[in-house]
C-alpha cells in the first residue's frame, strides 16, 4: 500500500470520527432514546439498572466476602467499584460490534457519519453507568468511604476510557458489518474473562503470579474507574498501559476504519 493510500485513508477515517463527533445533540438524544424505549411502560423506568445492579451487590457482596475471608467494609466498595466498571466495558464491547448492524436502514437511507453510530453506543452506556453509581454512592455512605483528592481523577478516568472505547468501538462495528459471528465471539471472550479479571477477587491474591493479573488489559481498565471511586490513584502501570493503548489503537483504527469504511454500507 503506497503513502498516497494510507494518507487518503486516514484522511477519511479522520473526517468520518470528526464529522460524527460534531453531531453530539443527535447520537446524544438516540442514546437517551434507546434508554428510555427499553424502560418504557415501566414503573422505574431506568431505574431498574440501579435496582439490578443494588439486589447482585448485595446477595454476591455478603456471600463472597465470606468464601474470602474479607471484611464487608472492604470487600462491597471493591466488588461494587469493579463491577461498574466491568459492566460499563462488556456492555458496550458487546453493542458496539452491532451498532452499525442496528442501524442498517438509516446508514443505507440517508449519509450520515458511522462514526456517530459508535458515540450513541457510548453516551448509552454513560448514561447506564451514571445510573449503577447510585449503588457506589449508597455503598460508600454505608461503609464510610470519604471522597478525596485521588477521586477526582474519575475524570480524566473516564475520558481516556471513552477515547479508548471510540477506536474499539469503530473496529468491533467495521469487523461486524462483516462478519456477523463477531458480536458472539466478543460475547463468550468476556464470559472467560470475567472470571480471571479481578473483580470478585482482589489480584494481591495471586501473590507472587500477580504477573498475571498486569498482563490482563481488562484488568487495568477496570482498575482505571475502580481506584478512583474508592478514594485512591491507579498506578502508573496502569496510566501506562491505558494511555498506549489509546496511542497504538487509534494510530492502527485510522488507516483500518478509513481503507473499509467505504465498503460497509455494502456489507450491510
Amino acid at each position: 500500500m503506497t503513502t498516497v493510500s494510507v494518507a487518503k485513508a486516514v484522511a477519511r477515517a479522520r473526517g468520518d470520527i470528526v464529522e460524527g463527533f460534531s453531531r453530539w445533540r443527535l447520537w446524544g438524544l438516540l442514546g437517551w432514546k434507546d434508554i428510555r424505549h427499553l424502560y418504557r411502560r415501566t414503573v422505574l423506568g431506568p431505574f431498574w439498572l440501579t435496582a439490578n445492579m443494588a439486589i447482585f451487590i448485595g446477595a454476591i457482596g455478603f456471600l463472597y466476602s465470606r468464601i474470602f475471608d474479607s471484611e464487608l467494609a472492604v470487600y462491597v466498595p471493591f466488588l461494587t467499584s469493579g463491577f461498574i466498571a466491568w459492566t460499563l466495558i462488556v456492555n458496550f464491547l458487546i453493542d458496539a460490534s452491532k451498532s452499525l448492524v442496528l442501524a442498517e436502514h438509516v446508514i443505507k437511507l440517508r449519509r450520515l457519519p458511522l462514526s456517530l453510530f459508535v458515540y450513541r453506543t457510548i453516551w448509552r452506556h454513560l448514561l447506564i453507568m451514571a445510573h449503577n453509581l447510585i449503588v457506589f454512592v449508597v455503598v460508600a455512605v454505608v461503609f464510610g468511604i470519604v471522597p478525596n483528592l485521588a477521586t477526582l481523577l474519575i475524570v480524566p478516568a473516564l475520558l481516556l476510557s471513552v477515547i479508548n472505547a471510540a477506536w474499539i468501538g469503530l473496529v468491533l462495528a467495521t469487523l461486524s458489518a462483516r462478519f456477523r459471528d463477531v458480536e458472539q465471539f466478543v460475547g463468550a471472550v468476556m464470559q472467560i474473562l470475567f472470571f480471571v479479571t479481578p473483580i470478585f477477587w482482589k489480584p494481591d491474591l495471586l501473590g507472587d503470579r500477580i504477573v498475571f493479573a498486569n498482563i490482563n488489559p481488562l484488568y487495568h481498565f477496570v482498575e482505571l474507574i475502580r481506584a478512583p471511586l474508592l478514594g485512591t490513584s491507579p498506578e502508573l502501570l496502569t496510566w501506562t498501559v491505558a494511555i498506549g493503548t489509546a496511542l497504538v489503537g487509534w494510530m492502527a483504527t485510522l488507516w483500518f476504519y478509513g481503507r473499509l469504511r467505504p465498503a460497509i454500507p455494502y456489507w450491510l
